[in-house]
């Protein structure tokens, strides 16, 4: 674009937001400028026809305008006033805005109107008019002495910039300006001691040497051209500029005023005197606009200025004389001690160049608060070029292009030195506030690279990448490189999975993970994929948390299971509420393998299915020492059974024995005893609710387990630029995806079949628990005792059904009906027992299995419930053999003995207890318990003459006193009832069921009757 000589090298430039000149201006401060400028704007108003008039004259102008408009709103003289009071409006926004006291600019336009008048000059330039203002403006006319000194001072001032240094004086001239001048600035010469017509001689001197300079032709014959737009133009710009920044708003300076661009077609017209073209309007407007954003950070006056800086690119160069004038505005530009030599235009361009390229530096740091300005500057460089070093020492400001080398390679150095920067900013607060927040400061820094990279490729990456497509790549590629030089010491001292470890470990994992996504999305949205084959150097990080992260599983497991056994052993099994009727032990045992489970996945390293499987091992041995624990607690089912009291047969006349036979009873071991006495119902249902609660939270902990292992991103590869063929990825990808599920299936399969079989085991523990040992005395001992029409079952409903009662109001309604089906089913089981088991109190005639038979269907009935019980097919199932036992007792004797001799040919006379899930109806051992409780006298000599069997009258059966009224499963009722505090709905939980029951027993009472 441009090339520019600079005298020394050229390294690291000073920036300075000014336009750089030929030569500072001397005397003349910056308000001296602004309220000469506005003086040139008043006089190239009124020398263009304008009307500048005094306030007087505006007042008198308004009343004017309202006589008029009484007159007639359509009058052309009415048209004309609103015309003048508008410009006479925007003068007055200028003189606001570019802050002149009314006193000076009443004095000045008063002046400037006789000037006009008078028609000293055909054309308007400075020299004349401070001349003009300096013969007509005297002390008197100023409020105080000073403002009247700093005004003629500065008056002094412009013509000394104007005449005494041209270069096309003669000596004498100079002499006489320099003389002329010192009078003015003297203010007792001038003012006092010189009389009018002495100054007005002195003021014909210097008017004589400004109509010389005047007369000189231009030197490139523009039309309209005067000697002073090249002589003087260092000033006529500054002059020019601060005309054009009065459209910034004095009160909000970051914002246009409503009238701006009224107001710059009035400022249009100085560019006669001052020598302004349309071009260098444009760029000095976009110049000023720059500045004024660089003072306020109002991104929309950088929108604005790039607008200008566009039009002086697309401005055409048909016109050659105007650009050999531009081109003669020499301007200077200091560039790191050494002086460029540069043209209007390019000094601007070359300015908003090196000011963006300070900022690019760095630009992490002046564009992270407002990211959409960074966009803006880019569009700015482009406009304006990029500063770059030539081959032999020269500056180059170049158009931004993919094509151009140097332009990408300038680029890439912002990117580097942004980052670095960056870098330099994080590290040098680590150490700091790493003691304060606790953390490692490599943790620290990964966190802090991650939002620098976030930063990079959410924001600058994609404004870069339209002129430097590898900008995402080496932005990537730097961070990786920075953090990893300081990591790498760091992970030859990793023995073991320590806080500090975790921490970092997880941390650069993150980072080298993201910083690979964003390497390979930049590389692939700039379609570099095959241009550029190098990858990033992966941190070493799998190599090193690999066995570390293994050793902390296999430490995890020691620890649960440690606690998992200290929390049951501490385990009462109460509920925790009423709506959590589950042990509080089990959901500490989840909570700790949950929180385990978390910090496996929350390490947020590569984990592979090694470190997976350690998991799942760790989850099933907790779990399933909890369950073992649990099942060690039970006693084996035939503990609960009464022994079988000896076989004797019936014998209707009977001699009295002086001393009878004692029943032996079953002694237990004190261990299971104990046992015995912690296994209450209540305690059994809360352990088969824990065990429901186990099963539902082993579903949640599969599935979340699955999830996380899901979201786990797999461990970096070798890079995206080594080719893998797709059929082989694949097949790996499905083998270990079946690999996974087979180790989940595995591992949550086999705690649910444990589950499973320890519901069902506690379930049918409790049924036996209930009826062979709570209801031993109320139902065993019982029932049907000395006669079977004083003892019959309608008695024994009472008990059940408040066992029944308590247990709706303790096991989870899910669990219920199985429960109820287990105490169904050991009742009918202990029916069958009564049948065949009965001992030496019972015996049963033809007539009592009529009764019996009511009973068994009362008892069926009880659970059926009308429909709202258990279902009728699983009872009546379960009823079939107590059914086919009381079928046997209504056979003729004969029948059963020949039975019982056909059976008894397969098998030894000796005889055995008889174990219900071997009974069988042609088994001899049950024809032989149905011979003796059948009240028969054939059976009974049956008995006695082929077995040898006891009369029923040698022993005594008489049970304790208060057998009848108090069972163990009472005691635990009393002593449970001040533990539990169930609502109105768990207590009332079986309440239709229990009046269904009742209404069924009563019916088959009335049939009995």
């Amino acid at each position: 674009m441009h090339t520019f000589k600079a005298h020394g090298k050229c390294t690291n430039p000073s920036i300075r937001i000014t336009l750089p000149e030929c030569r500072i201006l001397e005397g003349l401060s910056d308000d001296d400028l602004r309220e000469s400028a506005y003086e040139i704007l008043l006089a190239s108003l009124a020398f263009s026809g304008f009307e500048v008039h005094t306030v007087e004259d505006r007042k008198k102008e308004k009343s004017a305008k309202l006589l008029s408009g009484l007159k007639s709103r359509r009058d052309k003289i009415h048209q004309q006033s609103e015309s003048r009071g508008r410009q006479s409006e925007l003068i007055e926004t200028i003189r606001i805005q570019m802050q002149i006291s009314e006193p000076m600019d009443a004095c000045i336009r008063q002046r400037l109107m006789q000037l006009t008048a008078r028609r000293m000059w055909g054309s308007i330039d400075i020299p004349q008019m401070s001349l003009g203002l300096l013969a007509s403006i005297f002390k008197s006319d100023f409020l105080n002495g000073k403002s009247y000194m700093q005004w003629k001072s500065r008056q002094a001032s412009i013509l000394e910039e104007l005449l005494y240094f041209s270069t096309d004086l003669e000596a004498s001239e100079r002499l006489t300006i320099q003389s002329s001048l010192a009078n003015i600035r003297n203010s007792k010469e001038w003012d006092i001691t010189r009389s009018p017509s002495e100054r007005a001689e002195i003021l014909s001197a210097l008017t004589f040497v400004a109509l010389e300079l005047s007369s000189l032709s231009g030197k490139f014959n523009i039309q309209g051209e005067t000697y002073y737009w090249t002589a003087d133009y260092h000033l006529n710009i500054r002059l020019y500029e601060k005309l054009l920044f009065g459209v910034f708003d004095v009160l909000d300076e970051g914002q246009l005023i409503m009238e701006s661009n009224e107001l710059l077609m009035l400022i249009k017209l100085t560019w006669p005197t001052l020598g302004i073209t349309q071009k260098m309007h444009n760029a000095l407007y976009g110049w000023v606009l720059f500045q004024q954003y660089v003072g306020t950070d109002e991104a929309v006056l950088l929108e604005y200025a790039l607008l200008e800086l566009q039009k002086v690119l697309s401005a055409e160069n048909d016109n050659q004389k105007e650009e050999h004038y531009m081109d003669s505005l020499a301007c200077s530009r200091a560039w790191n001690g050494s002086e460029i030599k540069l043209c209007l235009v390019q000094a601007i361009f070359f300015s908003i160049s090196s000011w963006c390229d300070s900022k690019l530096q760095d630009y992490h740091l002046h564009f992270s608060q407002k990211p959409h300005n960074f966009s803006r500057m880019m569009n700015l460089l482009s406009a304006a070029g990029i500063l770059t070093s030539g081959d032999f020492g020269d500056i180059e400001l170049i158009r931004l292009n993919v094509s151009n080398e140097s332009a990408t390679r300038k680029l890439l150095t912002y990117v580097e030195r942004s980052i670095k920067a960056s870098y330099r900013r994080v590290a040098s607060t680590l150490d700091l506030e790493s003691k304060v927040v606790r953390t490692h400061p490599l943790a620290l820094l990964a966190n802090e690279l991650k939002l620098i990279a976030q930063r990079e490729f959410s924001v600058f990456c994609p404004v870069l990448r339209h002129w430097c497509p590898e900008s995402g790549m080496i932005a990537a590629m730097q961070l990786h490189q920075i953090y990893g030089e300081r990591l790498k010491p760091f992970l030859k001292g990793v023995s073991s999975l320590s806080e500090d470890v975790r921490s970092v470990l997880s941390a650069a994992y993150s980072l080298d993970h993201d910083l690979t996504e964003l390497y390979i999305s930049a590389c692939e949205d700039n379609r570099l994929r095959h241009h550029l084959n190098r990858d990033l150097d992966h941190y070493p990080i799998g190599e090193v948390a690999k066995p570390i992260i293994l050793d902390w599983v296999i430490a995890q497991n020691s620890r649960m299971l440690e606690w998992t056994g200290r929390v049951f052993d501490l385990e009462d099994w109460e509920p925790l509420s009423s709506q959590q009727r589950h042990a509080a032990s089990a959901v500490e045992v989840f909570r700790i393998i949950e929180e385990t489970v978390d910090q496996f996945f929350g390490l947020n390293l590569s984990v592979d299915i090694t470190h997976l499987q350690a998991l799942l091992s760790v989850i099933f041995h907790s779990l399933d020492a909890y369950l073992v624990k649990l099942l060690n607690q039970l006693v084996e089912k035939n503990h609960l059974y009464p022994m079988a009291p000896p076989l004797t047969r019936y014998e209707e006349t009977v001699i009295p024995i002086m001393k009878k036979k004692v029943l032996e009873h079953k002694l237990l071991e004190d261990d299971v005893r104990n046992k015995l006495n912690e296994l209450t119902i209540s305690k059994l249902c809360v352990r088969l609710n824990t065990l429901k609660y186990i099963q539902k939270q082993i579903d949640i902990l599969e599935d979340g387990t699955r999830k996380s292992w899901a979201l786990i991103r797999p461990p970096v590869g070798h890079g995206w630029a080594k080719e893998v063929s797709l059929e082989s990825s694949e097949s790996s990808r499905l083998t270990c995806s079946e690999a996974v599920d087979e180790l989940f299936v595995t591992t949550f399969s086999s705690i649910r079949d444990t589950t499973t079989d320890a519901v069902s085991k506690i379930h049918d523990f409790a049924g036996a628990r209930v009826v062979f040992w709570d209801l031993r005395d109320a139902f065993l001992f019982w029932l049907y005792r000395g006669n079977v029409e004083g003892a019959r079952l309608d008695s024994v409903i009472p008990h059940i059904d408040k066992v029944l009662d308590h247990i709706c109001g303790l096991i989870d309604d899910t669990l219920r009906d199985l429960v109820v089906f287990s105490v169904c089913r050991a009742l009918l089981e202990g029916y069958v027992w009564v049948l065949l088991n009965g001992g030496p109190s019972r015996a049963f005639s033809n007539s009592d299995i009529t009764i019996m038979e009511d009973d068994l269907n009362m008892l069926k009935e009880f659970f059926i419930a009308d429909g709202e019980g258990l279902p009728r097919s699983l009872v009546e199932q379960e009823a079939k053999l107590a059914e086919q036992i009381l079928s046997l007792y209504t056979l003729q004797t004969g029948t059963v003995i020949q039975m019982l001799m056909t059976a008894s040919e397969q098998i030894s006379t000796a005889l055995y207890p008889c174990k219900h899930d071997k009974i069988g109806l042609e088994d001899a051992q049950t024809l032989i318990r149905v011979m003796c409780h059948k009240k028969d006298r054939q059976a009974s000599k049956f008995l006695k003459r082929l077995y040898q069997l006891p009369t029923s009258s040698e022993y005594d059966d008489t049970p304790s006193e208060d057998s009848t009224l108090r069972s163990p499963f009472i005691s635990d009722l009393l002593k449970r009832s001040s533990s539990f505090h169930w609502t109105n709905n768990g207590q009332s939980s079986f309440k239709s069921f229990k009046k269904k029951i009742q209404e069924a027993t009563s019916d088959i009472r009335n049939m009995a009757w």
